[in-house]
């Protein structure tokens, strides 16, 4: 594919078509990777993105319960001091 390289400001730039944008995720940032005489431009995720708005959400619906004692009745704290 090939596209023109563009001015913005002092600068000069691409512009991605939002075709591309949507296809590979790419929201405002990109990491990019010099790699023998090519340049890659690769989508930065973030994984934990609105983690704690879901969060509240699991809160308020009574999802956040443990779903297993955090303590086994066997186990004994005093081996680790």
């Amino acid at each position: 594919m090939e596209t023109a390289i563009i001015k913005i400001g002092n600068s000069k730039g691409l512009r991605l078509s939002k075709t591309i944008l949507e296809q590979y995720n790419i929201k405002d940032k990109v990491e990019l990777i010099l790699e023998k005489e090519q340049i890659i431009l690769k989508p930065i995720a973030s994984p934990r993105q609105n983690w704690e708005k879901e969060f509240r959400k699991m809160n308020e619906n009574g999802d956040d319960k443990l779903l297993m004692n955090d303590m086994f009745e066997d186990e004994n704290l005093e081996e680790w001091i």
